[in-house]
Order: structure tokens, then sequence, then C-alpha cells
């Protein structure tokens, strides 16, 4: 019989209510190999085990439900839905977490970002069209200004996704985008994450302009590779400065 995952658990020397509780979590399903699928001890277990008190572990599992690796079943435990993210390294376990939430949400993108905008080269109006044109050049100055694009680039892929004449993708899409809420000092928060990707904006908005599904789709192929990459070195080893 293997042995309980809570005897890879040492007792925490502070009572600290973050990273170091996190990176014991880590750590236990690392050693007790734990995978999707598998349960996870009960919280009060895990709370004397640290000895820490029982909210800071329900803190810490509400973050790794919130991004998406646990499943709680009422009345029959949490299990894990997705690889956890091993700990320790020079990256804290929030920015590792977040960022492998991250890289599954981006995954899902480009399987449904790549449809939509074929769809939308397709089938965009001689209208949708120029308003896909203005608000790219938008979103393009709002970049070269330095100032925050968050709410331009939405606005902008939700024109292409509209354009596609299936509101499914800009319901799923804006769905993902809000599944889970980017802490304010994260640094996939910061003025400088995703700018590499801007320069094949202008690629995609000209391919769905000019009715090119395919070379939309590389385009937008593109666009989810830099970010995916920037992730990456992100969890590897911290943000870069800029």
């Amino acid at each position: 019989m293997a042995p309980s995952p809570l005897t890879y658990l040492d007792r925490l020397d502070t009572r600290t209510r973050g990273d170091e509780v996190l990176d014991a979590l880590a750590e236990m399903a690392a050693k007790a190999g734990l995978g999707v699928g598998d349960r996870l001890p009960p919280e009060v277990s895990l709370a004397q085990q640290l000895g820490v008190g029982r909210s800071t572990i329900r803190e810490a599992l509400n973050r790794w439900e919130a991004l998406g690796l646990i499943r709680r079943q009422r009345g029959v435990g949490t299990f894990v839905v997705a690889p956890i993210p091993p700990a320790g390294g020079a990256v804290d376990p929030n920015t590792r977490l977040e960022g492998a939430a991250i890289l599954r949400f981006l995954e899902i993108r480009s399987a449904l970002e790549t449809a939509a905008v074929r769809l939308a080269a397709e089938r965009a109006t001689p209208a949708q069209r120029r308003r896909i044109d203005a608000l790219c050049t938008a979103l393009l100055d709002v970049v070269a200004r330095g100032e925050d694009y968050r709410d331009a680039d939405i606005a902008f892929h939700t024109a292409i996704s509209e354009a596609s004449a299936n509101p499914m993708f800009t319901e799923i899409l804006t769905h993902l985008d809000r599944a889970f809420e980017k802490a304010q000092d994260s640094p996939f928060r910061r003025a400088a994450f995703g700018l590499e990707s801007f320069g094949f904006h202008r690629d995609l908005a000209d391919a769905v302009i000019a009715g090119d599904g395919a070379a939309a789709e590389r385009a937008v192929e593109r666009i989810i590779a830099s970010v995916t990459r920037e992730v990456e070195q992100i969890v590897r080893s911290g943000p870069t400065q800029r």
C-alpha cells in the first residue's frame, strides 16, 4: 500500500499564509506522485501536518482551484485535475501557478481562435472588415504610446470573433478571458507583457480583411506562440526587466 501523501509534509517553522504553504503542497504532490484524478488529503489533515490553520490551507487550495489545478466535490473530496507545477526555484509559487494556468488557456485559445479567424476571413461583411481595420490601427497606436492596451486588444479580437458569424466563439473566448483573476502585482499584468506579439496583429487584421483564412490562421498562431514563449520564460526564471 502506498504511503499517505501526508508523510511528505514537514511541519512549517512559520505560519506563513502564502509561498511556503503552496510550495509545501506542491512538493507533497510531487513526492507522493499525485496526478490527474488523484485525491488530496483532507484540509484538516494538511493543516495539522503543516502546523498551520485550516483557513491557511483553504486559502492555498482556493488558489489551486481558481487556476484549474483541483476540483472539489462536496462530500467526496478534492481531486487533482491538471498537473501541479513543481515547487522551488527562483520564481515564486503564485507566478508558477498562474503561468501554468495561462499556458493551459493558450492551448485552448489556439484551437478556438484559429478556427474563428478563418471563418471571419470568409464571412466578415464589408462593414466588419472596416471595423477590424480601424480597431487594429487604434490598438497599435495605444501600444506605440506605451499605454494600457488591454481594452483595445479585447475590442480588436472580439470584432474578429464576431465576424465569424458564430456567437459561440465570442462567448467562449470571453469566458476563458475571465476564467481567473490575475493578481495586481502579477508579472502577467505588467505593461511590457505580451508586447512582442503585437508585431503580428496587423498581419492578422490584413489577412481577415483580404479574406485569406490561411494567412489569418498563421498570424494568430504566431501571436499565441509569442505569448506562450514569454509565459514559459517567466515561469522558468521570472520576468525580464524592460
